[in-house]
């Protein structure tokens, strides 16, 4: 889905990108504002990444956007396309379920690592990382009808916090890429208004699994979480009227089929 909105690239070149900083690394400080802005949804799925036009929006050259653009490629946030350039990366209901399955192998068996590697300092830490994401506002406490970032940015710290006495680095680089494609699917369905759940009692029921160093209780409660979370985006996406369209597929073949998806349970 390619937004009908004007160019990000027209932003850029109406602010300076790097708020004045002239940053040791040109291609890092692209790479980061690029990458925040797809994450964040102001870059939209399928939106085209003309390299031309950022390099003048960021005032550098095109080889800088390039090596950043490229970066992105790898991380799976943008796609190149052979003579047409670069884009944001599509969304559809099949990369959903295939990035929530990998992303349930990955984040439950980091976590069972951790509950079993980690001592008294993971799970004080554990527990200063729910403490802080409990105490937080769901939404904005100056806008009640949006979502607080700090709220965002606590959660992802308690969900990485389950994971980080996995003593496996790869995993968790893994683990924090699939993470970041998640977001980016919560983030875009977010505005149809459908998510109807309960954060703090799903959140809290695997603390206390935790706590009570009880893995399986804690990889199921996960896997929940987790599924929950990709049927109201799945939900979202199908509901009438929604600002947030989910196609059952995207343009871009990768030889998988639908029908090797079997129902998660």
């Amino acid at each position: 889905m390619i937004s009908n909105a004007p160019s990000d690239t027209d932003v850029y070149a109406a602010q300076d990108p790097f708020e004045g900083r002239r940053p040791r690394s040109l291609t890092s400080a692209i790479f980061d504002r690029l990458r925040t802005d797809i994450l964040t949804c102001r870059l939209k799925p399928g939106e085209k990444l003309p390299i031309s036009a950022l390099a003048q929006a960021f005032d550098v050259s095109l080889a800088a956007v390039r090596e950043a653009l490229s970066r992105l490629v790898a991380d799976g946030l943008v796609l190149a396309e052979d003579q047409r350039g670069f884009r944001v990366s599509p969304i559809s209901e099949f990369d959903l379920e295939d990035l929530t399955r990998t992303r349930i192998e990955i984040e439950v068996l980091a976590l069972r690592r951790s509950m079993e590697e980690g001592g008294e300092a993971w799970i004080a830490d554990v527990r200063q990382a729910w403490n802080d994401l409990r105490d937080a506002p769901y939404m904005n406490p100056l806008d009640v009808s949006q979502h607080n970032e700090g709220w965002n940015t606590l959660h992802d710290r308690f969900h990485r916090t389950l994971t980080q006495a996995c003593g496996m680095v790869w995993l968790l680089r893994f683990r924090d890429s699939l993470h970041e494609q998640s977001e980016r699917y919560r983030r875009l369905a977010r505005p149809a208004g459908l998510f109807t759940r309960d954060p703090f009692t799903e959140h809290a029921n695997i603390a206390e699994a935790v706590f009570a160093r009880d893995a399986d209780a804690a990889a199921l409660l996960l896997k929940q979480h987790f599924t929950k979370t990709m049927e109201l985006v799945r939900a979202a996406g199908k509901a009438e009227n929604s600002p947030f369209h989910l196609p059952e597929k995207s343009d871009v073949s990768d030889g998988r089929r639908r029908k090797s998806m079997r129902p998660l349970t």
